[in-house]
């Protein structure tokens, strides 16, 4: 999610992660400056006219960085950790790694504790 081969740097910062729309870029980009963490969009394709011109860009991704040292808290920021119980997790979770299987087990022993 984190890591693409030919976007590793941009300006004064390296790459994050990209948005599929302005609408989501927008999101992480609040998320990130609400933690301290300066963030800048870079839009692909006419992605930026776009988003001048109708004020919103849904059809071009917009690739976002953050400076280097910034870099794990800000990853750290915008993993979704969803809150499964009252504990938070040591580690943060990597849902999309998970196979169903495992999904379904994390999901079901949180249920059983609640029983």
């Amino acid at each position: 999610m984190f890591e693409k081969k030919d976007r590793n740097e941009w300006r004064d910062g390296v790459y994050l992660c990209t948005a599929k729309n302005s609408f989501e870029a927008d999101l992480l980009e609040s998320k990130l400056l609400s933690e301290g963490i300066p963030c800048v969009k870079k839009f692909k394709g006419a992605g930026n006219f776009l988003e001048i011109f109708m004020g919103s860009n849904s059809a071009f991704p917009i690739d976002l960085f953050v400076p280097e040292e910034a870099l794990e808290d800000a990853k750290n920021v915008i993993v979704a950790v969803p809150i499964l119980t009252d504990e938070l997790p040591d580690e943060p979770v990597d849902f999309d790694s998970l196979s169903e299987e495992e999904l379904d087990e994390l999901i079901g022993s949180e249920d059983q504790e609640e029983e």
